[in-house]
């Protein structure tokens, strides 16, 4: 099954969905000795960089709607699913569920990753940490408790169902 986040509800989006940090570097404290998984082509090409390697990665290819000049190539096996903007869909889902039980896996989205986070929060263990880019900010990093999993079924129940 597939979802649409209706566009009055995008509003419920654009703040953080855990604490924000300036950069990697800053944040790695936090994620340090967890499960880690990114969404989004810079926060993978950051951490990749500072020698750290995803347990999940999530990519589409581009930041903030423009093609990324940072190019993601991961030791790990490839899963390739369709999700249009806006949109959830049960492939991209169902990707992100198996990851988790598989091991080291990149993602690459055809169409756009942003709204990963939830399924990404909702499937993974507690403890996991997941890190996704906010655009001109840094880097937000969630850890993965009741808390985290209830805040991400509440945004997930603002989609509807196709």
């Amino acid at each position: 099954m597939d979802y649409t986040l209706p566009d009055e509800c995008r509003k419920y989006f654009r703040d953080p969905f855990g604490p924000l940090f300036p950069d990697i570097a800053t944040a790695g404290s936090v994620f340090a000795d967890c499960m880690i998984i990114a969404v989004g082509d810079v926060v993978t090409y950051n951490l990749v960089t500072a020698g750290i390697l995803p347990d999940v990665a999530v990519i589409d290819g581009s930041t903030m709607r423009e093609p990324c000049d940072h190019v993601v190539d991961l030791p790990v096996p490839e899963v390739g699913v369709s999700n249009p903007a806006g949109m959830l869909t049960g492939a991209l889902i169902r990707a992100i569920e198996d990851a988790m039980n598989a091991g080291p896996c990149l993602i690459r989205v055809d169409g756009e990753e942003d709204l990963a986070v939830i399924p990404a929060v909702r499937a993974a263990p507690d403890g996991a940490c997941v890190l996704y880019g906010q655009p001109g900010e840094g880097v937000v990093v969630i850890t993965v408790d009741k808390n985290a999993r209830d805040k991400a079924d509440t945004l997930f129940r603002l989609f509807v169902a196709e």
